[in-house]
């Protein structure tokens, strides 16, 4: 018997794809439905594995982290390896986890991320799980941030992370060109090797910025009807981003996928259709929740239709020249 076609969405169309915070890593998957199954094994072979990969092992422990299970499953683990860095960090971030959804106190997720972090000096992850805590860009995030960049100095998340801090300060005082989320990501990327993904993130910082300026009632909340992306520095700072990917051969980081996105959807804002199709198909469907979920959107449903959008577009038409 032939298989239901998917329900359609609002327009009638077959709905976008689901984010995955897995993205495209195979053997995370595998790991964590095995994880969901209660086996342990896939997963302390796969966190061997990744070593001291700090970027694809924050990665992968964040995704384990978010399983319903992953708390309860990772105390069980440490109390039968109560000496086991893999253990201690799975438990850290599971816990920050539960603590950031409301369902257990922080103190008990910062206690858990302060044991992984004596049990592995040098790993960034259990200090990427205090960062996450931080609400604000405030002298302590700044502080767990150096923690951070002392261990891996271009750690990936944490730079998205404070990124999405900084957007939020001085949210009640409308749009600021010189706003010091786009100093600090314009500082990440010159300071960054030629061929890091930060390189990006001047093109996150328009989007986190957007995100808190649309949540206040400053632009629209359709981000390809308002001119954030289009006025002053933004056109500058999406072609430099796009220019510096076609040049990118580093398609194996864990997280390229999450630059893909946030690339493509500046570029469905900015009007650059031709430029939004070529990323569309490297994307296929990994399609994340930020920021196509900006400022309050279905992610899977606003993916789909700028992609259909962008996929209809004519071929590239030269950049605005600067000034």
């Amino acid at each position: 018997m032939p298989l239901p076609p998917p329900p359609l969405g609002p327009d009638g169309q077959c709905p976008g794809p689901a984010p995955d915070p897995a993205l495209d890593d195979d053997r995370l998957v595998a790991a964590r439905a095995a994880l969901t199954q209660g086996r342990r094994q896939p997963v302390r072979a796969l966190l061997a594995r990744t070593g001291d990969d700090w970027d694809r092992r924050a990665h992968r422990v964040a995704v384990l982290a978010r399983e319903p299970y992953a708390a309860a499953w990772a105390d069980d683990w440490l109390l039968a390896e109560p000496d086991c860095p893999d253990a201690a960090v799975l438990l850290a971030l599971a816990r920050v986890r539960r603590a950031l959804r409301g369902k257990e106190d922080p103190a008990p997720a910062r206690a858990a991320c302060r044991t992984a972090a004596e049990l592995a000096p040098a790993d960034p992850t259990p200090w990427l799980g205090l960062l996450q805590l931080e609400r604000t860009g405030g002298p302590r995030a700044v502080r767990i941030f150096e923690e951070i960049r002392a261990r891996h100095r271009d750690h990936h998340h944490a730079h998205h992370l404070m990124v999405a801090r900084l957007a939020e300060r001085r949210a009640d005082r409308g749009p600021d060109p010189l706003h010091e989320v786009y100093e600090f990501a314009a500082w990440a990327a010159e300071q960054a090797p030629a061929d890091s993904p930060l390189a990006i993130l001047p093109v996150v910082a328009h989007a986190e910025r957007y995100r808190v300026l649309a949540a206040h009632g400053f632009v629209p909340a359709d981000p390809a009807a308002c001119g954030h992306w289009r006025d002053g520095r933004s056109p500058d700072v999406l072609k430099a981003a796009f220019d510096w990917w076609l040049e990118w051969e580093h398609d194996d980081h864990p997280r390229h996928l999450v630059d893909l996105n946030f690339l493509a959807h500046a570029t469905v804002c900015g009007g650059r259709g031709a430029e939004a199709a070529a990323l569309f198909r490297r994307i296929g469907r990994h399609v994340t929740r930020q920021p196509w979920s900006y400022p309050d959107r279905d992610p899977g449903e606003a993916f789909r239709a700028a992609r259909a959008a962008a996929l209809r577009t004519g071929p590239c038409v030269p950049w605005p020249r600067a000034g």
